[in-house]
């Protein structure tokens, strides 16, 4: 999954021969996972047509400031269109364009949603060698970058007049590429590593029967996910669970007993700068798994238990410099339990939630926590959806990592 899973992009359009590859870069923006619109000059249309553009974007294209419906003229907001976006990729931006970007003059759709937009904006200059080499444009490159609008390098190859040099649109793949580079530079956890745990932890009775829990893991993997989108670059640890991730941030490793999952915690927590533990794993285990499937033979069934290993008191113990990060699921005295479980395990951060609150706990959407810091500070959360908590989980871990 792409840092731009789930954003919202406006490509802008002016009128070049290059415009023949939007289309391409448009259906790569929609397949990262962005919701895509397009908005192109009136001369644009001679080089590419609306129809395919709305085709591969699967949202309506804007070109004029009003358009004809049912004899009635409707405006097409560009205030709007500016404002709906998360990044604005203007390609391709032929000198005409930029020039016009650089001094403000706003005589078409695509220039008033540009010098509407309060998201980044970003351009790949597509022009012969002449005019990409003039001082003119030069300047104009110049002054675009003083306004913070974002260039994307032109590429050095044979260009429409059959010259060869520099102008030539950036591939679309590349746009893509640098548009992501440049997201994730800007991302608060970048050139972070962090840990996580999910799911639950089968312990084998025999070879089809075992000791669990009715954990679904989503709430770590929302937590992976949400991580990934800041930057970091995230190992995911889950038991069972029929949840996937896709995200090529996250590297996904798959346990089934508390003891693979500890192993595989110890393995990789040293060159961690973050862990966070939201496992369900299992307190106990069958001291001896049978062999072979139990027969049922007596009335009752007696297996003796042992402890599993602590896998969060263990790595509280080894810590660093790494914030570490448990869960607490309490059904009674749950501030004070939970706050001794975060002196007595060495964590930065403890996240307490109640099978008490309703909509909270395991197979839910939703979650209600209470996050408990080191200096025993408490922050009480609204219920929310899972994906909501992490990012609240996150946040508090961004200001520790700034404190």
């Amino acid at each position: 999954m792409s840092l731009l899973s789930g954003k919202k992009i406006l490509v802008g359009i002016s009128a070049g021969i290059a415009a023949y590859k939007t289309p391409i870069l448009v259906r790569l923006l929609v397949k990262a996972g962005a919701e895509v619109k397009v908005v192109m000059t009136p001369s644009a249309k001679d080089f590419v047509t609306p129809l395919t553009l709305s085709t591969v974007s699967k949202n309506e294209v804007f070109s004029t400031f009003t358009k004809e419906e049912n004899e009635n003229a409707i405006w097409n907001n560009h205030v709007e269109l500016a404002l709906w976006a998360d990044f604005f990729i203007i390609a391709p931006a032929t000198t005409n364009t930029l020039s016009k970007m650089a001094n403000g003059i706003c005589d078409n759709l695509l220039l008033a949603t540009y010098l509407s937009a309060k998201c980044p904006v970003y351009y790949a200059p597509a022009m012969d060698l002449d005019m990409y080499k003039h001082l003119a444009t030069q300047v104009t490159f110049n002054k675009l970058a003083s306004f913070q609008t974002i260039q994307i390098p032109a590429g050095y190859g044979e260009l429409a007049s059959g010259l060869v040099g520099e102008g030539r649109m950036a591939e679309p793949e590349e746009i893509v590429a640098f548009v992501e580079k440049d997201v994730l530079k800007n991302l608060p956890l970048r050139n972070k590593k962090v840990l996580i745990t999910a799911g639950p932890t089968y312990e084998a009775i025999d070879p089809v029967r075992f000791i669990g829990n009715h954990s679904s893991g989503k709430m770590g993997f929302e937590i992976a996910q949400v991580a990934a989108n800041l930057g970091a670059e995230v190992i995911l640890i889950s038991g069972p669970t029929h949840l996937t991730t896709s995200n090529n941030q996250i590297k996904y490793i798959s346990v089934t007993s508390a003891q693979q999952m500890y192993d595989v915690c110890h393995e990789y927590f040293n060159a961690m700068d973050i862990a966070i533990l939201s496992a369900a794993v299992a307190d106990y285990r069958p001291k001896n798994a049978a062999t072979q499937k139990i027969k049922k033979a007596t009335a009752t069934l007696h297996i003796d238990l042992e402890p599993t290993k602590d896998i969060l008191a263990s790595l509280g113990v080894i810590k660093k410099n790494q914030i570490l990060v448990g869960f607490a699921l309490e059904t009674e005295n749950e501030i004070e339990n939970a706050k001794n479980k975060l002196k007595k395990k060495n964590l930065n951060l403890i996240v307490l939630n109640s099978l008490n609150d309703k909509g909270a706990g395991f197979k839910s959407e939703t979650n209600k926590v209470t996050i408990i810091d080191q200096k025993g500070g408490l922050k009480e959360f609204d219920l929310k959806t899972k994906t909501e908590v992490a990012k609240d989980l996150l946040n508090e871990i961004i200001l520790l990592i700034h404190e």
